[in-house]
Formats: structure tokens, sequence, C-alpha cells
């Protein structure tokens, strides 16, 4: 373990939702809800105002307009995502050559590999900070950083300083920090581990130390008792990996009891695919093959593969490939393992996010939605089409030749409704025009700017300040 916290870990804020509120001024403070607007889509961020309705990722998004009706539904614009990404990801290797990326809102940073020199807690806050300041003045928007010894601990404390703020653990604090923590804080414990763990007793970390390896061992094997033993302790010696590009994303368990059942099977292998594409999305991507992995109670392993026609990340697509897969493999003399991923990676397209966001797969019939009951966020519906074949999605990037850029604030009943404003301008005005009109055309998001002189730089949610009692008698908190 290291003597210093030298790894960060930097977690954007509600990231997807936060960008459109800075790009769209008169949803900021607001709850805002990005994902796919279709009768199958999910929840891919919801904004800080939205979570306390009980909405969050991976939500189905029928469900989430049932609990929070008024908040802004929009399409996904990874596009512009990325391009805010690049900019955090450049300040990152400012900071270290090693840089690993999870996601486009989320990355480890070795602060030993840099030159910042850093050698003690005081030096690594002093760099986090700096950090989450260059993010603001950068973007416009909020990260929470983690500061530790190691990626685990790093990871941890930014959750804890969520939203927007840093936490430093500083080594030598590790099994009090994680003792009464549950055992899913630790990388590797999945439902099924959990579950094993809670039958023998043991929910928190420091009851996995109290267990003793031994014990570990025999509920969950060598190979996986003894590296939970070592992560319960603080000890966590993975290095932060330079990025690469992944080829492939999956997920997935061992059971404690070997299945036989097709119905457990068929339910577990639906559960896998939620959280592939879960992960999926989280990193920005689509995949158009679908594999799945099942290792049989003799521990042979036999992988099954789908090409689809084109990339997705529709969970429910995902989840149709992977059952018939998993159909033709004979799992009746029992399966320890599980597994679902999605490879042949590309980046989401325009025609990915309409496909997604109408809820249109092939063989699909037109559906009419009609507008909201206030009349101000309608649901596109999937024939909601101009004669020039324009789709007009809630959320997406529109110029008019008098009026100026905008984005669509709804469509149904053939008119469209664009509020006309642009990132770092005050609030602007709703004007509605028919779908077909020809000054209206889609246009390309525009880039986001920091808040000008005089307008509010802070969140609409305050930072949340964390005594360093909630994280180890040693740790230390800031926020701006």
């Amino acid at each position: 373990m290291r003597r210093a916290p030298t790894v960060l870990h930097l977690d954007m804020d509600a990231f997807y939702a936060a960008v459109e509120q800075a790009a769209k001024p008169s949803l900021r403070g607001k709850p805002v809800i990005v994902g796919g607007l279709g009768p199958r889509g999910v929840v891919a961020t919801a904004s800080y105002e939205a979570r306390p309705f009980g909405v969050h990722s991976a939500m189905p998004m029928g469900q989430a307009r049932r609990l929070c009706p008024n908040a802004a539904y929009l399409t996904p614009r990874f596009g512009l995502y990325r391009q805010v990404s690049d900019v955090v990801m450049g300040l990152l290797r400012e900071l270290s050559p090693l840089v690993e990326p999870l996601s486009l809102d989320e990355a480890f940073v070795d602060l030993q590999a840099g030159d910042s020199g850093v050698a003690s807690a005081r030096e690594a806050l002093a760099v986090g900070e700096r950090l989450r300041r260059d993010i603001r003045a950068a973007t416009g928007l909020s990260g929470s950083v983690g500061l530790a010894g190691s990626k685990m601990l790093a990871k941890i404390a930014s959750e804890q300083a969520k939203p927007d703020g840093l936490v430093v653990i500083r080594p030598g604090t590790e099994r009090a920090l994680l003792a009464p923590m549950p055992v899913r804080t630790l990388p590797g414990v999945g439902p099924a581990t959990a579950q094993t763990l809670r039958r023998a007793g043991v929910t928190t970390v420091g009851e996995i130390v109290e267990a003793g390896e031994a014990e570990l061992v025999r509920l969950l094997g060598r190979a996986h008792g003894t590296a939970l033993y070592t992560m319960a302790q603080g000890i966590d010696e993975r290095p932060v990996v330079a990025e690469r590009d992944a080829k492939s994303i999956s997920v997935e368990d061992t059971f404690d009891i070997d299945l036989t059942d097709r119905t457990r099977i068929h339910a577990e292998i639906a559960r896998l695919a939620e959280r592939c594409v879960e992960r999926l999305r989280k990193a920005g991507r689509s995949g158009r093959t679908v594999v799945v992995k099942v290792r049989n109670y003799d521990f042979s392993t036999l992988t099954r593969s789908e090409t689809l026609r084109g990339p997705t990340d529709d969970p429910v697509v995902v989840k149709e490939a992977a059952a018939r897969l998993v159909e033709g493999v004979d799992t009746t003399s029992g399966v320890r393992l599980l597994g679902v991923g999605v490879s042949g990676l590309a980046d989401f397209t325009q025609e990915d996010l309409f496909a997604q966001a109408a809820g249109a797969v092939p063989g699909d019939r037109p559906r009419r939605t009609p507008p909201a009951a206030d009349g101000s966020a309608a649901v596109p519906a999937a024939d909601e089409v101009s004669r020039t074949g324009r789709r007009w999605l809630p959320g997406l990037d529109v110029r008019h030749a008098r009026y100026g850029p905008g984005w669509v604030q709804g469509s149904g009943l053939g008119r469209v409704t664009v509020r006309f404003e642009e990132p770092g301008s005050p609030p602007g005005r709703v004007r509605t025009f028919a779908v077909d009109d020809p000054e209206l055309a889609p246009s390309d998001p525009l880039p986001l700017r920091a808040p000008r002189a005089g307008q509010p730089s802070e969140p609409a949610i305050r930072p949340k300040v964390i005594p360093s009692s909630e994280a180890g008698a040693s740790a230390g908190t800031s926020s701006p």
C-alpha cells in the first residue's frame, strides 16, 4: 500500500443531465432525465433535482415519468458528451501520464507517475481542489474527487464526496473506514456473493475480516475468498493502467449453488443483460455482437454469440438475443457461472439515438403518442416525422433561419415546440412551428461555455460537506 493518497478517482456529477443543464439555461435547477424516450426506453442519467422523486439510472422510462411527471425528458446527445469528456480527460492527463478512463465521466489517475510531486495528504488535497476548479472553469460542470492509497479506496472516497465534493482517505485509516460499510461496497461482490455471505451472518466489511480467510475460502472458494479477505482489510494493489480501447463490455456472476431451473437461468440472463447495457451506455458505446458465457458444474466453459444487423444499446434487444443464445445450451447438469457481454463496439450514431428515442425496432408499426397534459414536453411518436424525414426529438439541437439556435422541447400533432437559447445565455423564449417549416433544421450542438460574469457559477444543488468523522479520523474534506 502507498504511504500517501496518490490515487485519484474523478466521477462527474450526473454527467449527461448536467451537460444538458449547462447547454440549456432554462433547465438549470430543474429535474432533468436523459435516456431512451420510447416505450422501451430506460433512464441513462437523472439530475440531482430528479433523484428525490426516486428516479435513478437503468430505471424504465415509463416508471420515471410516473414518479417525476414534470421533469424535462431528453434524448441523449453522446457526441456532445464525448466532446466534454475529452476536455475533462485532457485536464487529468495534465496531472499524470497514467490516466485510466472507466467511462465518459469517470477515471482513475496515478499522481505518483506525474510531475506534480504529490507526497502527502495535504499536497493531494491541493491537487484535487485545483482539478475541480479547472473542470468548472473549462466546462461549467462539477465533479466529485476521491483520493486514497489505492483504486478501491479512491472510488469509495469519491462516492462519499458526492455531489460536488472532495474526500481524502489517508493511508492507515482504511480498516476503520471500511468496517461499517456493507459487503457490496467491495469490488467483485455481486448479488450472489452478498447472498452467500448474508446466509453466513456476514453483512459488513468488518464482519468479513472477523470471519477470517479460512471461512471465506470455505464459503466462496480459494481465489474469491482470499481476494475478498484482502480487500476487506483495505489492501488493493491493482495499478492504474493507461487508457486502452475496450474491445467488449461484459458482466458475469458465479452462483454458490449450481443452477438447473431453466426459468431461474433465463431470469439471471435477463438481469445480466440489463447490467451489461447499463455499463455499455455509461461508456457511451453501442455494440453489434451479443455473447453469452456458461460455465458448467464441472468448470467446462462455453460461449455462444449472435451478431445483430447494427450496433445497439437497447436492453430489450440484448436480452432477447441473450435468451436465444442460452436457449440452445444444455444446462441440465447445473450451471456454476453465467455471463452476458457485448462486443463489436462502436460510438453512438445519430441513427442509433433516433431509433432508441422513438422506440423503433425492425418490424415495429408506427405509434402515435399525444402531447403531455400540460402541452410542454410531448413524447415524440415514431411517425411524428416531417415530409423531409426529420424527427423532432426532445433535447436535440435545431436552428431557425430567423430565430437562431435552439432545442426541441416537444413535438406532436404535426407541430414542434422549440426553445431558443444557447449555452451561457439567459433562458430563452419558446415558439411553435409546423414540423415541415422550411426555416427550421437540425443542427450540431453548440460548445459549452463557462457561466458569464454576473451569472451564478454554483450548481443548483449545494455541495455536500462530509465531516471527517464520517470518513475516518484522518480523512480530509473540502468544498468550493
